[in-house]
């Protein structure tokens, strides 16, 4: 056997491989205009976006709730108000950073481990 057919060998097995780990993940079979029963890799939905987007909100709060309780309420509001009368995107910024219910509570109990 030559370099090039056992690089082409290679190629395919690696091709191979890839392929049998993909089905063995699940699988569904159609069958193609000429009759052939093939069988393709079940999409796999990503529970990542969500999870992401849960996570970046939970640290927000956690965020907020811990500069909340640092600087106290009337600091807090003070730079938010601060915030409200700049551009569009620190108007923005201003808004995701007001308090809310959550940030006061969690504030109240960052309360005690940051003073």
């Amino acid at each position: 056997m030559s370099a090039y057919q056992f690089e082409e060998f290679e190629r395919r097995m690696r091709r191979i491989n890839r392929r049998h780990t993909k089905l063995s993940q699940g699988y569904v079979t159609a069958v193609n205009d000429d009759g052939l029963v093939v069988a393709r890799p079940k999409r796999r939905r990503s529970g990542a976006t969500l999870r992401s987007v849960a996570l970046i909100c939970l640290v927000v709060l956690v965020f907020k709730g811990f500069l909340y309780a640092q600087l106290g309420p009337n600091a807090y509001d003070e730079r938010i108000g601060a915030l409200q009368n700049g551009n569009v995107i620190e108007q923005a910024g201003a808004w995701a950073m007001t308090a809310d219910p959550v940030t006061l509570w969690l504030s109240q109990h960052f309360g005690s481990l940051v003073r």
